[in-house]
């Protein structure tokens, strides 16, 4: 089936990295700055009770509509376990497979995501909730596929960090 792809799709653990989506979002939605992406995740949504299968599929259908692929990295991300089928009260431990028929993926969500997006060849840009880029913390199958750049920038004179727009709209473009 053809799709029309027109979406950026944004993955992160949006548990540990929500600041980021939302200054992404934030710049995104602003008349003053210039980031214009129609966001994949107002297409269809996912509740965090949802079986991991049922999740997937509804992020596929999201990739499947995306033109651009945005993974936000930090601290966490390559340990993410959350998407993992041994997680769910549907996996056999035993036999290895789930009660309901399913096929068992232990991919966390942002692994599935990111092989989802080489797998339909779009545009990568990896953004690292940091002030430099730190490949080791990136999941492989993206760790040197696209654009990687910076979120955040120091700034010396007063010793603080600051969203570093000028880069992340760079990488976007």
């Amino acid at each position: 089936m053809a799709y029309y792809r027109t979406r950026t799709y944004i993955a992160a653990d949006w548990d540990s990295d929500y600041d980021a989506v939302e200054q992404l979002q934030k710049w995104n939605d602003s008349h003053y700055w210039s980031l214009s992406f129609t966001d994949a995740h107002d297409l269809q949504q996912s509740r965090d009770s949802s079986l991991p299968c049922s999740i997937k599929s509804s992020l596929k259908y999201r990739m499947d509509h995306s033109k651009q692929f945005v993974l936000i990295v930090g601290e966490h991300t390559k340990s993410l376990v959350k998407g993992c089928c041994f997680l769910c009260d549907s996996y056999n431990s035993y036999t290895h497979s789930c009660a309901r028929g399913h096929s068992v993926d232990n991919r966390s969500y942002v692994e599935y995501e990111c092989d989802k997006a080489v797998d339909a060849g779009i545009g990568i840009v990896v953004l690292y909730n940091d002030i430099s880029v730190v490949r080791s913390r990136c999941p492989e199958s993206v760790r040197n596929k696209g654009i990687h750049a910076e979120m955040v920038l120091w700034t010396e004179d007063d010793g603080t960090k600051h969203w570093d727009y000028q880069t992340v709209k760079k990488a976007l473009e």
